[in-house]
């Protein structure tokens, strides 16, 4: 029987930036996935810096760049017309070297996700592969596959599901969703828009929150603009999607001479988490553990990040570094920020979709009073949460489990370019090298230097000139001089000083290692 040390099932952008990420790092890994093709039309149209970041690391931005567009400002409007709301980005210069927020095209960037995992000598894609059935044991687990030369069996060490909202993986092991509380239908309308109508739509993301029908404008790359449109009560989902009706939707904005109907679809969007992220060998992630309502624009982003929280935990436990019971933290961290992040969104969507009118305009008027009167622009990026538990120094502060800065560097490379990715001590300039040496550092850190002097490297510290001051005031804020900054690029801890310094990477050492067995349930499924 083929043995790979992880099987990942479904090659959407979060297996196949799992499947990279794990591939990069020298695991045997198999992708699996029903279909044989990218689909070829939008789902997700935002991505954020920390995704851009994480495709850096695997290489594909340059590929990818052609089909990304910064995101526009949003602006909501209530139901008199006013301007009642705005998110928007902070301005230049970025902390992770990317505008913070992103529009794109999935398509093509995901056929990128795909070559680049694919191309990786230690990874096998199996596409037109169904899993019927898997069995669980205390070495692993075996997956019943169905595909084009018929059934076989193979064998992996671990099992991620990436494998969608009606995840066959979390049916078969019996993992459940729990309910956030959001639940509302609405019409998704993707047009490829010709010239002269563009110059007559929004250049930037309108909310709509009208009580007699709430609407969003998303302003996409190139010509793409998508629409998202409420469907009220009595009115039928098979219906909605028709052409002649969707057309009659967006009278106000365009006509049939205006614009392409790409795609039109009807969606129920919904808040749901899983209850348990692992059992076992077997890990959820993306939308088999995770949906949500789109009005911050993360679904694909938290897909994202559950990769790269998981790849480097699995990589530590793969290769012996740690045992486990690290793998418990994965579950920890995103279902934390997935409810947190899910709270926020649900807060956006509820006066969006507010339908009856007197509270519509009680709504208008307190959004109003609570910025003193006139709109103040809230940045996106400040919505995000941090990890306040898991593999972080939970005690450290606020600075810790927020993502370490990525400057450009004095040559103009960004920062992960120069040093790698992995475990790096990001040190101040007053951090002196002799007391660097006894340091217990996770292995394989890299210890990073931010100095005055030009780019080098001395005496295992790599020295780097960042041209913007980011980090520095990153320090500053922080009241630190060090962060143990982990492989997904979060903090997992910071030091005011020396002192300081030493106890907390001894803390990471002990901390990361985990080396106490985890017990792992056997699990049968037909």
């Amino acid at each position: 029987m083929e043995t790979y040390d992880i099987c990942v099932v479904g090659f959407g952008p979060t297996g196949a930036t799992a499947a990279s990420l794990l591939g990069k790092a020298g695991h045997s890994v198999l992708v699996i996935d029903q279909l044989t093709d990218v689909y070829d039309k939008p789902r997700a149209i935002c991505i954020d810096h920390e995704i851009m970041r994480v495709f850096q690391q695997l290489g594909v931005t340059d590929e990818i760049v052609p089909f990304v567009a910064p995101y526009p400002a949003s602006e909501y409007y209530g139901c008199e017309g006013q301007l009642i709301k705005r998110l928007d980005t902070a301005p230049p210069p970025y902390p992770l070297g990317y505008a913070p927020n992103l529009s794109f095209l999935q398509p093509p960037v995901e056929e990128a996700l795909r070559r680049r995992a694919a191309s990786m000598p230690n990874v096998e894609v199996r596409l037109g592969s169904e899993l019927i059935g898997l069995v669980q044991d205390m070495e692993g687990v075996t997956l019943h596959l169905e595909g084009p030369n018929g059934a076989t069996d193979v064998r992996a060490r671990y099992v991620i599901a990436c494998d969608g909202a009606n995840s066959t993986v979390r049916r078969l092991t019996g993992l459940t969703l729990d309910d956030l509380g959001f639940d509302e239908p609405w019409l998704v309308v993707d047009m490829l828009v010709g010239e002269e109508a563009l110059s007559r739509l929004p250049d930037v993301n309108v909310q709509y929150c009208e009580p007699q029908r709430p609407a969003t404008h998303v302003v996409g790359v190139r010509n793409h603009r998508r629409w998202e449109i409420m469907l009220l009560p009595g009115e039928d989902r098979v219906e909605a999607v028709a052409e002649a009706n969707v057309w009659k939707l967006l009278e106000r904005w365009l006509t049939p001479a205006d614009a392409t109907l790409w795609r039109s679809a009807a969606y129920r969007f919904h808040a749901v988490v899983a209850h348990q992220w692992r059992d076992g060998r077997i890990l959820l992630a993306g939308d088999a553990a995770h949906q949500q309502p789109p009005f911050l624009g993360q679904g694909m982003c938290q897909g994202v990040r559950d990769a790269a929280n998981l790849a480097w935990k699995l990589d530590l436990v793969l290769s012996g570094s740690a045992g486990e019971a690290l793998l418990d933290t994965y579950g920890t961290e995103r279902s934390a920020h997935v409810r947190q992040l899910t709270t926020i969104i649900k807060t956006l969507g509820k006066f969006i979709c507010e339908r009856e009118p007197e509270a519509a305009g009680a709504r208008d008027a307190k959004l109003i009073a609570e910025m003193g009167g006139s709109v103040i622009t809230t940045f996106r990026q400040d919505l995000m949460p941090r990890l306040e538990r898991g593999a972080v120094d939970e005690d450290g502060g606020t600075a810790v489990g927020c993502l370490f800065p990525q400057p450009f560097l004095s040559g103009g490379r960004l920062l992960d370019d120069a040093t790698g990715s992995g475990f790096r001590l990001m040190l101040d300039r007053s951090v002196p090298s002799e007391r660097l040496a006894t340091l217990q550092l996770p292995e394989g850190t890299r210890i990073v230097r931010f100095s005055a002097a030009a780019e080098g490297s001395s005496a295992g510290v790599i020295d780097v000139v960042e041209q913007d001051g980011v980090v520095k005031d990153w320090f500053t804020r922080a009241g630190a001089i060090a962060a143990l900054v982990r492989p997904d690029n979060y903090v997992y801890g910071v030091a005011s000083d020396v002192g300081a310094l030493e106890v907390m990477v001894r803390g990471a050492h002990s901390r990361l290692s985990l080396e106490a067995p985890a017990r792992c349930a056997s699990v049968t499924a037909p």
